[in-house]
C-alpha cells in the first residue's frame, strides 16, 4: 500500500481504488447509476475464511449454472469512497494469519482476495435497464516454502506444505491453459476454482512477482521468474460481463444493426456479396 496519504508514496492498491471512483465520477450521469462492494477473503490450510467477518468459521465454495465459482454466506459490504475500501482492507489484514520464521518475521501463512464489485446500472430511453457488472480481483499469494531454510515445525510446517501444495495446483492449471490443451484441474484446490474467472480468459491478468537479489536464494528466485513467465503467456479475451435478458438483448440489436447496414448498401446498389450470401442460403435450406 506504500504510504496512502501521500500521492506520491502511494502503492498500487489506493491507486486503483481512487482510479474506480475517479472513472466512475466521470461517466456518471442522470442515466447511470454505480453500486460498488467488497469482500476479504482467506485460504489458510485449505479452508476459506471471511477476513471482514467478527466471528471466523469455515465457508464453502459453490458452483454456479454457468460453471464459475464463488464462496457461499461470504460478507459483502457496500462501499461508497475510497476510504471504506481502505478501511475494510485495514480491517482483514488485522484477522490474517501470520507466523514468524527463520526468513520472515511476519511470514504471510495464507493465500488471500480482495474483490471489489461493481455493477452499473443504464436507464435506455425505451424505459428498461441494462446492468453491466465487473470486479476487480486482488490476490496476494503466499510465497512458496523450503523446510530446510525456514525451520518451520509443527503448524507452521502444516501451513508451509499447503501453501506449496496450492501454488503447485496452480502452476499446473496454468501450464493446462496456456498449452491449450486438456482438461482444465480447477477443482484440484480452492485456490484455483476461486481464481477460475480471473485465469479462465474473460478478464486480464497482470502480476507482480517479488524476488530476493541474495545468492542464497537463487534457486527461489529463478523458480518465481519462471512461474510469471507461464502465467504472462496466458491469452485473455475480456468480455463484456451482462445480466442473461441484457445480453439477449445487446445480441438482438447487434444483429438488427447489422443487417440494416447490409439493406443499406444494398440499396445503394454497393453490396454483390448480398447476392451469393442469398444463394448460400438458399441451398442450405
Amino acid at each position: 500500500g506504500g504510504v496512502p496519504a501521500s500521492d506520491e508514496l502511494q502503492g498500487i492498491i489506493p491507486r486503483s481504488f481512487s482510479y474506480i471512483f475517479n472513472h466512475i465520477r466521470e461517466k456518471k450521469n442522470s442515466n447511470i447509476t454505480y453500486n460498488l462492494f467488497c469482500s476479504y477473503l482467506e485460504l489458510y490450510n485449505g479452508k476459506i475464511r471471511d477476513l471482514l467477518a467478527k466471528q471466523q468459521v469455515s465457508l464453502q465454495i459453490k458452483e454456479t449454472k454457468d460453471k464459475t465459482f464463488y464462496v457461499h454466506e461470504l460478507s459483502q459490504p457496500e462501499v461508497k469512497f475510497v476510504q471504506d475500501l481502505m478501511r475494510h482492507m485495514e480491517e482483514g489484514n488485522l484477522r490474517r494469519q501470520v507466523g514468524c520464521t527463520e526468513l520472515n518475521a511476519d511470514s504471510s501463512r495464507s493465500h488471500s482476495i480482495f474483490t471489489v464489485y461493481i455493477q452499473m446500472v443504464e436507464n435506455l430511453e425505451d424505459g428498461e435497464c441494462r446492468t453491466v457488472t465487473s470486479k476487480l480481483n486482488l490476490v496476494d499469494l503466499a510465497g512458496s516454502e523450503r523446510q530446510a531454510k525456514t525451520r518451520a515445525s509443527g503448524d507452521t510446517l502444516k501451513e508451509g506444505c499447503n501453501i506449496n501444495l496450492s501454488l503447485s495446483v496452480l502452476g499446473t492449471v496454468i501450464d493446462t491453459i496456456v498449452r491449450g490443451k486438456g482438461h482444465v484441474p480447477f477443482r484440484s484446490s480452492p485456490l484455483t476454482m476461486l481464481l477460475k474467472d480471473s485465469l479462465g480468459g474473460n478478464s486480464k491478468t497482470c502480476m507482480f512477482a517479488n524476488i530476493n537479489p541474495a545468492d542464497s536464494n537463487i534457486s527461489e528466485t529463478v523458480s518465481t521468474l519462471r512461474f510469471a513467465d507461464r502465467a504472462k503467456q496466458i491469452k485473455n479475451k475480456p468480455m463484456v460481463q451482462m445480466d442473461a435478458k441484457d445480453q439477449k438483448i445487446q445480441e438482438l440489436q447487434n444483429k438488427v444493426a447489422d443487417l440494416t447496414e447490409k439493406l443499406k448498401r444494398y440499396e445503394e446498389g454497393d453490396a454483390p456479396d448480398l447476392e451469393e450470401e442469398n444463394e448460400i442460403l438458399q441451398e442450405k435450406i
